[in-house]
């Protein structure tokens, strides 16, 4: 089964679906829509055939493959998964269909929701769709790298799709958002290359991974490299104080296309500090914690307190997710078995839940015309599923014990507080915050006296049912039960803390009639 080339065709087919629906005749809009959900079904079903043969004891990379691409340069076509990358990929093509399917009517309006009494003009819905997919290729291409330079032409790659996808498809304000999110990324991109190219000439003329982990840098060499893949990491995360093009693109991309940007897009950077800066520089890695740290702690807060103040609910969602990835990155840095293995879990709960969120409001959108948290009240007696819905959803975000989030921010905690303890205390801080949003949010559309405007709502259709129930299925799952994902992860998470020559610290236990 690993001598099939999984990852090569799992990369080709939304890439050659994508190519096939925007060539397709104007006013074709069903088939483009058919073609593209068929596309991303297919995908998802031959990644869960590839992920049934992954062998948790196995080799750390599975379903590997290797091809000169380059090789003058030392670039190779070079492809395999760990734990962490397989869960990562499973949530993308789990999202992808979910998404084409809720966006299925949006496309027609304008290829995105604009604000309440705007007009915008009509947009293709084929390229729509061939974006999406174009995105998905990329997304899996990205996880699945095992060649630095490969890593990064996904990683640039992926600004073009999501360029287009909120300056033509966005809001009023969609062209600056659009150019804001392209300066931030390609600045960041811009260090990644210089730190890439000075990888190959201070390393073994090549860029495959194995190859380039155990270089004997220099230790100021090593802090600069690093410093140039961790701020493009930061950026993509994204984390205080490089996040300020997130609430910009979120307050106008259409909500499906937020789902994919928040929801994997944005893990690139966390998963890119576990991956290749733990891993490429791990004694950067430790002089450079103390700093990630308290800005992991400072963006926790920093989102929480923003995301109370919002009165949009994109941007709103927005700032929760920067709380939620200052978590991720807090138990990356902890270095602790705990806190990796959170870590990597959060990764993949919050894709869920905040797709999930993202979705819901989208719904909201398209039924109001806007997503001003004042411009509902008393959605629950007129649409209760989706109220329901809602609340399932923003539960998760406040990580409420039984849904998916509560496991990975405790276990986040738990192994932050066994190495930084006032970094875990002061963390925790942010659970307190997130039920204050979520559930401000949640009376003020939801509950209280019906509207006018609300009044006339219509309750969720099938097609969006079928849309946020799989993910909501999963994070109740993943809440009582998240062994399954957690034993693909952990393997990939002990060797990680290998490379960085770090174990968990000895619990002290107090003798027997000492004083504690």
């Amino acid at each position: 089964m690993n001598d099939f080339p999984w990852l090569s065709v799992l990369i080709a087919l939304p890439a050659l679906g994508a190519l096939g629906v925007a060539l397709l005749p104007r006013g074709r809009d069903a088939l483009a829509k058919q073609a593209a959900l068929g596309v991303s079904a297919l995908v998802a079903v031959l990644t869960f055939v590839m992920a049934a043969g992954f062998d948790t004891g196995g080799s750390r990379f599975q379903f590997a493959e290797t091809y000169d691409w380059i090789p003058a340069f030392g670039v190779h076509w070079a492809v395999g998964v760990d734990g962490v990358a397989l869960v990562l990929i499973l949530m993308s093509v789990i999202l992808v269909p979910l998404v084409i399917l809720a966006s299925w009517t949006d496309a027609d309006r304008f290829g995105g929701v604009v604000a309440e009494g705007e007009s915008a003009p009509a947009k293709s819905v084929k390229t729509y769709f061939a974006l999406v997919l174009a995105l998905e290729a990329m997304m899996i291409g990205v996880f699945a790298a095992t060649d630095v330079f490969l890593f990064y032409v996904f990683f640039e790659a992926m600004l073009i799709p999501v360029y287009f996808l909120i300056g033509a498809y966005g809001g009023p304000q969609r062209s600056y958002a659009a150019v804001k999110f392209l300066l931030y990324s390609l600045f960041g991109g811009l260090l990644m290359l210089v730190a890439v190219i000075a990888l190959y000439v201070y390393g073994p003329n090549t860029f495959l991974l194995a190859d380039l982990q155990g270089l004997n840098l220099d230790p100021t060499v090593a802090k600069w490299l690093f410093l140039g893949f961790f701020i493009a990491f930061a950026i993509k995360a994204p984390m205080v104080p490089l996040h300020t093009w997130l609430p910009d693109a979120a307050g106008q991309a259409p909500a499906g296309a937020l789902v994919l940007i928040v929801g994997v897009l944005d893990k690139v950077g966390t998963y890119g500090m576990m991956r290749f800066c733990l891993e490429l520089f791990p004694g950067a890695s430790k002089w450079a914690t103390p700093v990630v740290l308290t800005f992991a702690v400072i963006s926790i807060i920093y989102g929480a307190v923003l995301a109370i103040g919002q009165v949009d609910l994109k941007r709103l969602v927005a700032y929760t997710s920067i709380s939620h990835f200052g978590f991720i990155v807090l138990g990356i840095f902890a270095m602790t078995s705990q806190g990796q293995s959170g870590a990597a879990l959060y990764m993949v709960n919050h894709g869920f839940s905040t797709g999930a969120l993202f979705l819901i409001v989208g719904f909201l959108l398209v039924r109001r015309g806007s997503a001003r948290v004042d411009a509902f009240g008393g959605v629950q007696k007129v649409a209760p599923l989706l109220a329901g819905a809602f609340l399932i959803a923003g539960l998760s975000g406040l990580s409420l014990p039984g849904l998916a989030p509560f496991v990975s921010e405790f276990l986040v905690l738990v192994g932050t507080f066994s190495r930084y303890q006032v970094a875990a205390v002061i963390a925790a801080l942010g659970i307190v915050l997130a039920a204050v949003y979520i559930l401000w949010a949640y009376q003020r559309t939801m509950n209280g006296p019906t509207t006018e405007a609300v009044a006339g709502f219509k309750d969720l259709s099938r097609r969006e049912l079928a849309a946020v129930a799989p993910i909501l299925a999963i994070v109740v799952a993943l809440g009582f039960f998240p062994k399954p994902v957690l034993d693909v992860i952990n393997p990939s998470v002990k060797h990680t803390l290998s490379v960085v020559q770090q174990t968990d610290p000895t619990p002290t236990v107090a003798e027997k009639g000492a004083r504690p």
